[in-house]
């Protein structure tokens, strides 16, 4: 039992997941070798990406959906996402037979417009309505009260909550017993705290002695701040990079449950996500949203805790737009500190370029980027120039070559408003 708001709502998630049997994929568990073998312990990865919408969102909504009574259903049912919930609701609408209407921000891909029709067919209607997610949520809810509707939440409802613990439910009924002494700890991202709600619940209940990570992204720490606060808070501004967990104010329902069963809450750097997420595909071929590597990102905070031990960590979507690839690319290597961007004076005059490649460059240095206009009425010119490197170690040796040759540089950081330009 849960009390939050002034409710009391019973959570029944063996209820949930027979409601949700013959309508989801039960995802695999599945022992992953690098990173057991990286960790030396015994990781297991809920493949929630491989769920038949690529995220666990769809457990939720159908669940909530599936359990309204049938006069409240017929009315039809609204939704606010541009991600993975729109696509979770859109199939249930489709499954149940029943009117749906999405409400999805102007600026959404294309590609995450095309998948949410793709999965509600003819059963759904969607409205690009407002610039970000909070715009169009107000007008997700002004639309339900004026249609008397049914507004279907991406994450602070108890039967959505139910719906994403079912996710828990299978993780315990499928983690192999060959492996003694159960779950050690898992690892859960957090977005607006459905997902972390309900399976933390679960297992506080039925693997108490299992520890409990919630994982967010640096630029969106919604329930990080919560926790700090004591009471959820609106964060002024979040990175929205990782998108299925950039929430600027963590749900009332949720975080009243997560205090309670979260043992621990980290943040981790978008760049260190991107780094996980090509780590991913090319070591274990696995499609992982930004949302969806956190739990894996985190493991490096926890490596002497969980040498040992057997853990295991939710991939819980594979939303991944291939357009975004270059910058996932991108801010990897900049975390990773191999790629960095200068401003450079040039000398206005022949051989000023070849000298800069002979007398400064390293042998395995490499220019990926070069912006220059020359001028011909001034003794120097600027150039944008893109460096990446092929050892982190080789950062102050370059900039050692810079401050000898006497060129005049400086290094754009993210700090700077140029940087937004670059990636």
């Amino acid at each position: 039992m849960n009390t939050a708001t002034g409710t009391t709502y019973n959570l029944s998630f063996l209820d949930a997941a027979e409601r949700l049997r013959k309508i989801v994929t039960r995802t695999p568990l599945t022992f992953n070798q690098s990173l057991s073998k990286k960790y030396e312990c015994n990781v297991f990865l809920k493949r929630e990406d491989l769920q038949v919408v690529r995220s666990y969102k769809l457990r939720g909504a159908y669940n909530m959906m599936s359990s309204l009574p049938a006069e409240e259903l017929n009315k039809g049912v609204v939704c606010a996402s541009a991600g993975n919930h729109a696509q979770g609701f859109a199939y249930s609408c489709k499954k149940l037979n029943v009117k749906g209407v999405v409400f999805m921000p102007i600026i959404t891909p294309k590609q995450k417009v095309t998948q949410t029709k793709m999965f509600g067919e003819d059963f759904i209607e969607i409205k690009l309505t407002g610039d970000t997610f909070d715009d169009c949520a107000v007008a997700a809810k002004q639309y339900t009260e004026e249609n008397k509707m049914i507004f279907i939440p991406p994450f602070d409802d108890y039967r959505i909550i139910e719906g994403q613990g079912t996710v828990g439910v299978e993780i315990l009924e499928d983690f192999p017993s060959s492996f003694g002494g159960g779950i050690d700890y898992l690892f859960v991202p957090v977005g607006g705290g459905g997902l972390s709600a309900g399976v933390g619940s679960y297992f506080k209940t039925y693997s108490p002695k299992t520890k409990i990570i919630g994982v967010e992204p640096e630029g969106a720490p919604s329930m990080f701040e919560a926790l700090k606060a004591g009471h959820p808070v609106t964060l002024d501004s979040i990175e929205r990079f990782v998108d299925g967990a950039a929430v600027k104010r963590i749900g009332d329902i949720t975080f009243s449950i997560c205090k309670d069963v979260l043992d621990d809450m980290r943040l981790v750097p978008e760049g260190k996500i991107c780094s996980t997420i090509l780590k991913l595909y090319n070591e274990d071929a696995i499609v992982a949203e930004p949302a969806g590597a956190m739990s894996i990102a985190v493991l490096d905070d926890f490596a002497s805790a969980i040498k040992g031990k057997n853990i295991v960590c939710i991939v819980s979507g594979s939303n991944n737009d291939i357009d975004r690839m270059q910058e996932i690319k991108e801010r990897s290597l900049q975390y990773e500190g191999l790629k960095h961007y200068f401003l450079i004076s040039f000398a206005q005059r022949p051989g000023a370029l070849k000298e800069f490649v002979n007398n400064v460059l390293g042998p395995t240095d490499d220019i990926t980027r070069f912006e220059y206009m020359q001028k011909t009425n001034k003794e120097n010119g600027p150039a944008l120039v893109g460096i990446e490197l092929q050892s982190r170690e080789d950062y102050d040796l370059l900039l050692a070559k810079l401050k000898a040759s006497h060129i005049g540089f400086n290094e754009i950081n993210k700090n700077d408003q140029l940087f937004g330009y670059l990636i």
